[in-house]
């Protein structure tokens, strides 16, 4: 069975930094794809930024401040947030995926106040 474990999550003042981390289990899951989402009450789980063999994507709106990054030896993806902006308050979701169906983090909470 596949596990995500995510880390980093917090509260945080508006133009703050935050660091997320995810790491899979066991050892022999060999993602190809990995990606964080966010989602906010009352709203869907949007994609903040996904990193694959072909590069990197990120949601306009992330753009300039967040930067994904892997490293595929210890199945770990990490989320660096910079200059955060109370909109960016949300639970953030680790994904990955070596095909369908993919696999989901538990969330972690951000918080980013004014």
């Amino acid at each position: 069975q596949v596990q995500l474990v995510e880390s980093g999550g917090g509260l945080v003042q508006a133009g703050g930094s935050l660091r997320l981390s995810c790491v899979a289990s066991p050892s022999i899951f060999r993602p190809n794809t990995m990606a964080w989402y966010r989602q906010s009450p009352g709203k869907q789980r949007d994609l903040v930024a996904k990193i694959a063999r072909y590069g990197s994507t990120y949601a306009d709106s992330v753009k300039g401040r967040f930067t994904i990054s892997r490293d595929s030896a210890k199945n770990t993806v990490a989320l660096q947030m910079n200059s955060l902006k109370p909109e960016d308050t949300a639970v953030y979701y680790c994904f990955m995926s070596a095909g369908s169906p993919g696999y989901w983090g538990q969330g972690t909470q951000i918080t980013v106040s004014s």
